[in-house]
C-alpha cells in the first residue's frame, strides 16, 4: 500500500540520480540492512545488564555485579566479558552494568541492587585518560569503546568515580578494582593529565582491593573466600592483589624478603626516589618468583602480593573457550562500536610480551612470559568467526601483543627462574631464548587450510629483530626465513606495519628497541621478496617523538633518513606518559630509573611541537618553521637534504656504506651479491658532510665514517 495515500499534492519532480549518488544510497541501504539484521542470539545468551534480564534467568539475587567503563561486548578481547564469563563458569550469578550514568540520582548503580558477594569495577580496555585525551591533553572526539563512538559515556578515572558512588550507596559491600587503569596505578605513579604524583589508587577510590593483571584467577578466589565466610579485609594472601593495611596487620610483618619502597610522601619531595622505586616495581613484574612489595602511604602500607605463576596452555584455553557470543549486547542494535568493528574477525593466540619496550605497559599488565593457546583452541575460535554473518573469508588478525612470539620461551627454565631482565631481546637477544617460529607457522598453516578462510592477515606488530636473529640452531634460522617469506607473501594486506619507533640508536637504546640498522635489513628483505614475487606492497613504520632522551636534532635526522627511504610518515605519535612505564618515570623524574643518570625530555607544548613537526616535513605549510628551527639548533646543513633546490643540486643523506639498506637512491640492481658503491658525487658529499656538527645518530651520514677511521 502506498504511503502517499490521501495526499492531494502533486508528486515532486526528482532530479536524475547520478552514479555516485546511487552508489551512496546503495551503501546506506546495505549498512541499514546489516544493522537491522536480527541477532543470532537470544537475550539470555548474554550476561544480564538489567533487572528484566536478571529475571529472565530466574535469579532473585546476583552474586557479583560488574561495572564497566566500556560498552558490553561479549567477546574475549574485552576484559569485562572475560571476567563475567569466568565467574559464570565457576557457578556464580553475575551481571554487567556497562557505562553507568554517574550523574544525578545514580539509578544505574541502584538498578540491580546489592550483590551477595562483591562489586567488581572494570574501567575499560584502555586507560581512561588515554581514551579521553590526546598527548596534548585535548579531549578526543571519539571513544572507540562506546556506541557510535560517543565520548561522553565514561568519566575520567572510572575506577575512582564508580567506586566512590558504590561506597556511598552500599558502604558494607566489598569493592574490587581491576582492569588496566587500576592495575597500573597500584603504587605511587605519575599522572600526566593532572601533572602530579598520585597515590595508590585505593586511597582515592576507597575500594577494598586491586586485582592487577588479567584477573581470571583472582576474581574466582575472592568469590570463593567471601562465600566461605571470610571478610574482605582478611583476604591478604591472594596472589596478584593489592590492599592497604596498617603495619601491625601486615601478614608476617615487614621481613627481609620484602621489597620496601620509598614512601609516597618521600617521593613527593625527591624525584630520584620515585625513579629508584620503579626499577624494583618493574623487576618484580618480570620475575618468575617475585617478592612482596610494600610502600608506606597515608600512615598505612600498600601491599602488593607477588603474581600467580604464568598461565598454562590449558588455563588460557579455558578463558577463550567460554561461551561468548562474540557480539555486542542487543541493546546496541543499530549502533556501531568502533573497537569491536576493528577486532571482530580477529583471533588472539597468546598473552604476554618479552619485548620490554620502555614506553609499553603490556608486560606490566600481562607479564613477560608467553602463555600460548593450543592449536585446537585457536581453530575452534576461528571456526566461530567464519560462522559470523558478515564474515567474507578474511581474518583481520591472527596475532597477539606481538605477532611472532607464539611458542617462544627460555630453553633452560631454571635460568629463567633467576632472571629479572625486563626484556629478553634487548639490549641483545638472550642466548637462552628459543626463537623458533615453527609452532607459529603450524598455526598459520592450520588456519589457512580451513575452506572458509580466503586469507588470514597479521595485524599485530611484528618483531623483526626476532626474524633477523642468527641462532646457533640452524632449524630456527630456517624457520625464521620461512616465516618472513610467508608473512610477506601470504599475510599482508598490501601494507605491513612495523614499529622501528626512531632512527637514532641512542634514543632506541632508551626505548629498548633494536638499532635502526635492523630496520634497513628488514626493509631490504621485504623489498627483495616483493620483487621476486612481483608484488607491490608497502612497509608502514611507526615512530614516536618527544620520548625521553630525544632531542630536536634526532627528529631532524629522522626526517632526513625517512625521506631518503621514500616515506611520508603516517603512523606517528607524540610520546604520552602513562602510568608504570620506564619512559614515564624518566620523563617525570628526569632520571633513568636503572642508572639514575639525568635524562632530558621535551615537556612543554613548544618543545614537543618542535620535535613533532619534523614528521611532516613534506607539508608545504611546515617548511618555513622547520627551516627556522634547523637554523636555531645549528643544523642548517639538513635543509638541503630535506628541501631540494632546483637551481643547485644537493646531495641526499649518505649512509654508512657497510650498513644494509644504505645508498637508497641507487637503483636496485643485483651485482653478484655485492653492495653498490657510491658515486663520485656521493663521495664528495661525504667529505662535505664531515664539516657539519657531529650527529647523535650513528645511522646518519658522516658520523659513522668518522668513528670508523
Amino acid at each position: 500500500m502506498s504511503s502517499q495515500k490521501g495526499n492531494t499534492r502533486p508528486a515532486k519532480q526528482h532530479k536524475k540520480t547520478t552514479p555516485t549518488q546511487q552508489q551512496n544510497r546503495e551503501r546506506v541501504v546495505k549498512k541499514e540492512e546489516k544493522v537491522l539484521k536480527p541477532s543470532r542470539f537470544q537475550l539470555t545468551d548474554f550476561l544480564p545488564t538489567t533487572k528484566k534480564e536478571v529475571e529472565l534467568r530466574g535469579w532473585d539475587q546476583l552474586d557479583i555485579i560488574l561495572f564497566s567503563g566500556d560498552a558490553y561486548i561479549d567477546h574475549p578481547a574485552f576484559g569485562a566479558a572475560v571476567i563475567g564469563r569466568t565467574l559464570e563458569a565457576a557457578g556464580y550469578k553475575v551481571a554487567i552494568v556497562p557505562q553507568p550514568d554517574w550523574h544525578g540520582d545514580f539509578r544505574d548503580f541502584k538498578k540491580l541492587g546489592r550483590p551477595r558477594l562483591y562489586f567488581g569495577i572494570s574501567p575499560g580496555a584502555m586507560d581512561s585518560m588515554v581514551n579521553k585525551y590526546t598527548a596534548n591533553r585535548r579531549l578526543r572526539s571519539e571513544d572507540a569503546y562506546s556506541p557510535d563512538g560517543r565520548h561522553d559515556l565514561r568519566p575520567e578515572y572510572p575506577s575512582i568515580v564508580y567506586s566512590n558512588i558504590l561506597r556511598q550507596l552500599y558502604p558494607d559491600v566489598p569493592i574490587v578494582l581491576g582492569g588496566i587503569e587500576a592495575s597500573l596505578r597500584r603504587l605511587t605513579h605519575y599522572d600526566y593529565w593532572k601533572d602530579c604524583l598520585r597515590k595508590c589508587i585505593l586511597c582515592d577510590a576507597h575500594a577494598d582491593m586491586i586485582i592487577y593483571g588479567m584477573g581470571e584467577k583472582q576474581v574466582v578466589s575472592i568469590a570463593q573466600e567471601l562465600e566461605n565466610g571470610a571478610h574482605i579485609k582478611d583476604l591478604k594472601h591472594i596472589p596478584q592483589t593489592v590492599y592497604l593495611c596498617k603495619e601491625d596487620d601486615i601478614p608476617g610483618g615487614i621481613n627481609e624478603d620484602d621489597i620496601l619502597l620509598h614512601s609516597h610522601e618521600a617521593c613527593l619531595h625527591n624525584k630520584k626516589y620515585q625513579a629508584e622505586n620503579f626499577k624494583h616495581i618493574e623487576e618484580e613484574s618480570n620475575k618468575k618468583h617475585a617478592q612482596r612489595i610494600l610502600q608506606a602511604v597515608d600512615n598505612v602500607y600498600a601491599v602488593v602480593n607477588p603474581p600467580y605463576p604464568t598461565m598454562s596452555t590449558a588455563e588460557v584455553d579455558a578463558a577463550y573457550d567460554l561461551p561468548y557470543t562474540r557480539e555486542p549486547h542487543p541493546k546496541y542494535r543499530g549502533k556501531t562500536i568502533p573497537a569491536y568493528e576493528m577486532i571482530k574477525h580477529s583471533v588472539n593466540i597468546h598473552r604476554g610480551c618479552f619485548g620490554g619496550c620502555s614506553f609499553c605497559t603490556i608486560s606490566a599488565h600481562q607479564g613477560k612470559f608467553i602463555s600460548c593457546r593450543s592449536k585446537e583452541s585457536i581453530l575452534k575460535e576461528v571456526k566461530q568467526v567464519v560462522q559470523m554473518p558478515d564474515f567474507k573469508g578474511y581474518l583481520s588478525d591472527l596475532g597477539g601483543p606481538s605477532a611472532n612470539m607464539y611458542g617462544m620461551a627460555g630453553k633452560n627454565q631454571k635460568a629463567c627462574e633467576h632472571c629479572k631482565r625486563p626484556s629478553c631481546v634487548n639490549p641483545e637477544i638472550c642466548p637462552n631464548l628459543e626463537t623458533d617460529h615453527t609452532k607459529l607457522l603450524e598455526i598459520y598453516h592450520a588456519v589457512d587450510e580451513l575452506p572458509e578462510i580466503k586469507k588470514s592477515f597479521i595485524g599485530s606488530g611484528v618483531r623483526y629483530d626476532l626474524l633477523l636473529h642468527k641462532s646457533k640452531d640452524e632449524k630456527s634460522n630456517e624457520a625464521a626465513k620461512q616465516y618472513t617469506r610467508e608473512l610477506i607473501t601470504r599475510h599482508v594486506s598490501g601494507r605491513l606495519k612495523v614499529a622501528p619507533e626512531h632512527t637514532s640508536d641512542r634514543v632506541l637504546h632508551l626505548m629498548r628497541k633494536p638499532s635502526f640498522q635492523q630496520f634497513y635489513a628488514f626493509k631490504r628483505i621485504f623489498d627483495r621478496i616483493n620483487r621476486e614475487e612481483n608484488m607491490r606492497q608497502q612497509i608502514i613504520p611507526y615512530f614516536i617523538s618527544s620520548h625521553p632522551g630525544c632531542q630536536e636534532e634526532d627528529m631532524a635526522e629522522l626526517a632526513v633518513l625517512t625521506k631518503d627511504l621514500d616515506f611520508h610518515l603516517e603512523q606517528v605519535q607524540d610520546f604520552t606518559p602513562t602510568p608504570m612505564t620506564v619512559s614515564t618515570e624518566a620523563w617525570y623524574t628526569g632520571y633513568d630509573p636503572y642508572t639514575l643518570e639525568p635524562i632530558f625530555s621535551a615537556k612543554t607544548p613548544k618543545e614537543k611541537l618542535a620535535q613533532r613537526q619534523f614528521f611532516f616535513w613534506y607539508k608545504p605549510e611546515a617548511r618555513r618553521d622547520i627551516e627556522r628551527e634547523l637554523h636555531r639548533i645549528g643544523r642548517s646543513d639538513l635543509i638541503a637534504k630535506l628541501y631540494d633546490n632546483p637551481s643547485k643540486q644537493h646531495p641526499r643523506a649518505v649512509y654508512d656504506p657497510k650498513a644494509i639498506g644504505s645508498t637508497p637512491d641507487v637503483p636496485n640492481k643485483k651485482r653478484k651479491g655485492r653492495e653498490e658503491k657510491p658515486t663520485d658525487n656521493r663521495r664528495k658529499s661525504a667529505k662535505q658532510n664531515d664539516k657539519r656538527p657531529k650527529s647523535f645518530n650513528p645511522n646518519f651520514s658522516g658520523n659513522h665514517r668518522r668513528r670508523q677511521k
